[in-house]
């Protein structure tokens, strides 16, 4: 009787791991499936989309999407310089305040602990808005056409300095007070203990903030003219709304003599999601580990 019951619970884990097992699997695929699909399309000549549809196996390779966005190198590369500097610079920034900050209001022994933490709170539930921040950093802080402007609005996240407050809360109190008694002073302690014992967060946050950099392109827009500094998902931006208006302007474009035939549409398009996407996806799979960990451990204690 007894190994029945143990057969029929065999069976009945072997199942529930199967059903697990190929629920991940469709859900891979439902991800990693678009992604090949614009890719695809991305090096498949124009005439033959127009003639077929979007297909996994292109039955015309063309790399023009690719020669009309890399016609002018140095502005793309210009852009990818400028999303670079701001990513890194920004994400150093960000993660160190969003480590100090959250690293004050974990202690248990800080008196404004809970009105801090309150405060923090509620600026991720309300914002100033859009009016109050444009007249701040272009009336006030006079960032208009700077690198700062992309990097101060995002700076610091309430809702990052709270996912770190719940891991750094799970750092017991007694290896404060023991590098206390050993003579550490708390800037020692912060850098020298309580950052590497948040490595996964750290990791974690950093890649969410370097995520949000990279994609920058809305803070860029409403204070960056000067072409040397957009960033490169303005540029994409910019030029998909190009390729818009040569498309649905056939009477402009048929009088500067333009054959949209063989213009790079829709190949087009994708082919700027792989370029504002491509380095990202490179360097994700790296953080992967920590980024799980991170994740899991921050949210058990809010």
């Amino acid at each position: 009787m007894v190994r029945r019951c143990q057969t029929v619970a065999r069976k009945k884990f072997e199942f529930s791991k199967l059903f697990i097992n190929l629920l991940f699997t469709v859900l891979s695929l439902v991800v990693i499936l678009p992604f090949l699909l614009v890719v695809a399309v991305s090096l498949t000549d124009e005439k033959s989309l127009t003639a077929n549809g979007y297909q996994f196996i292109p039955e015309k390779i063309s790399l023009d999407a690719y020669r009309y966005l890399l016609d002018a190198p140095d502005i793309l590369f210009r852009a990818y310089g400028v999303t670079l500097t701001i990513t890194i610079v920004g994400a150093l920034l960000g993660l160190l305040l969003t480590a100090m900050t959250a690293y004050v209001i974990s202690r248990q022994d800080y008196r404004y602990n809970r009105v801090t933490t309150f405060y923090v709170f509620f600026t991720m539930l309300f914002s100033g808005g859009l009016v109050p921040s444009y007249i701040l950093i272009t009336q006030y802080l006079h960032l208009k056409d700077s690198l700062w402007a992309l990097i101060l609005p995002i700076l610091l996240s309430p809702f990052n300095i709270m996912v770190m407050k719940g891991f750094m809360s799970k750092i017991p109190l007694e290896i404060i007070e023991s590098a206390k008694i050993d003579g550490a002073r708390e800037f020692r302690i912060f850098f020298r203990i309580i950052l590497p014992l948040s490595t996964p967060a750290l990791a974690t946050l950093g890649l969410l903030i370097s995520f949000t950099y990279w994609n920058e392109w809305f803070n860029a827009m409403l204070y960056i003219d000067d072409p040397n500094k957009v960033p490169l998902q303005l540029l994409l931006v910019r030029t998909l709304n190009s390729i818009e208006f040569l498309t649905t302007n056939s009477e402009f474009t048929g009088q500067l003599g333009i054959d949209l035939s063989s213009f790079p549409n829709s190949s087009a398009r994708m082919a700027i999601a792989v370029l504002a996407g491509g380095p990202m996806l490179v360097i994700f799979p790296f953080f992967q580990r920590f980024f799980v960990k991170g994740l899991t451990v921050g949210s058990l204690k809010g």
